[in-house]
């Protein structure tokens, strides 16, 4: 029995060092992380299928939610880590800061958490309700899914003022690479999760800048000609900022990779977007995902499942909240 537990040990050591050796992103953590898939099997077996069931709900009242979840798994993972911190309300709390008022489907979280806690009281964190829904939403908008890492549990500070080196839709690829970085996520991880802009919206406000000739700026000249005057009608010089733009042009609804074909067209609507194009360092890797053999699934999958073992609080600290919108 020692020598097979020996070799048992052995053969675990020399696949974490694989892993290491080739540095790629797996589906499954290592133990630092102190998420693992199946986390809750025993202690709340129906714990993804209520997530599920709760998504599915408010996907078939608001499509909508689903850019909004998957917006917001991005933005509590960037800011002190995915500890569900973003799902606080309150006064200056993250959900008051500048790039969150948009965000959609908080009333889908508190949902499935309120029947997790009739179901499985104390055990489901938010955090991890909210990066099961982010996956689900990928599946209902015809993406593939992935195995969540599970365990997560919540953390009990929510500042505006920690939201503030959230990406930006006018960073340069240099800037986005340093706010990944600091993250732990390579270039890669950056342009494969910016896909993520195949589905939802941004207001004509955030954008409007690359669209206008005005005092010291002229139109954006990275931008299709055809495009912008498509743009200048849908967002006029003086119109309404919060009127909502496809960041997919032609397909903002569907899971797929026509948003890195766009790029290559001039139609990135943001700017953070189009620089991924005209930037050397990532042109060659929309270039891979736009491919016809395209592997953005399977690496969106593995790219999120890094992002979402940013910063986790597990173990004995945190606290597994009762309501998601409020610390215990």
């Amino acid at each position: 029995m020692g020598l097979v537990r020996s070799l048992c040990l052995l053969i675990t050591f020399l696949n974490c060092l694989i892993i290491s050796v080739h540095g790629q992103a797996t589906a499954r953590p290592g133990p630092v992380s102190g998420t693992r898939i199946g986390f809750y099997l025993t202690t709340c077996p129906r714990a993804e299928t209520i997530v599920r069931n709760a998504v599915n709900a408010g996907f078939s009242s608001d499509p909508r939610i689903a850019p909004g979840i998957l917006r917001m798994h991005f933005h509590d993972c960037f800011v002190q880590g995915c500890d569900g911190s973003i799902l606080i309300s309150g006064a200056n709390t993250e959900r008051t800061a500048g790039p969150n008022l948009n965000l959609q489907g908080f009333e889908v979280i508190d949902n499935a958490k309120t029947q997790l806690e009739a179901a499985c009281p104390g055990v489901v964190s938010c955090a991890d309700i909210l990066a099961l829904a982010a996956r689900d939403t990928v599946i209902l908008t015809q993406g593939t899914g992935w195995q969540v890492p599970t365990g997560r549990r919540d953390g009990r500070v929510s500042l505006a003022s920690n939201a503030n080196n959230l990406p930006g839709p006018r960073d340069s690829v240099a800037v986005q690479q340093q706010k990944f970085s600091a993250l732990g996520l390579n270039t890669r991880d950056l342009v494969v999760l910016v896909g993520g802009h195949t589905i939802g919206t941004a207001g004509c406000g955030v954008f409007r800048n690359r669209l206008f000739n005005t005092t010291g700026q002229t139109a954006d000249p990275t931008i299709d000609p055809t495009f912008l005057a498509q743009l200048q009608t849908q967002c006029p010089q003086n119109g309404d900022g919060s009127v909502r733009v496809d960041l997919d042009t032609g397909s903002g609804s569907t899971w797929d990779t026509s948003y890195y074909n766009n790029l290559s067209r001039g139609r990135g609507v943001l700017q953070s977007d189009q620089v991924l194009w005209t930037d050397p360092a990532t042109r060659p890797i929309v270039q891979q995902l736009m491919a016809p053999r395209s592997t953005f699934n399977v690496e969106f999958a593995r790219s999120m499942v890094r992002m979402s073992n940013i910063g986790v609080v597990t173990g004995a600290n945190g606290e597994i909240r009762r309501v998601c919108s409020a610390v215990n």
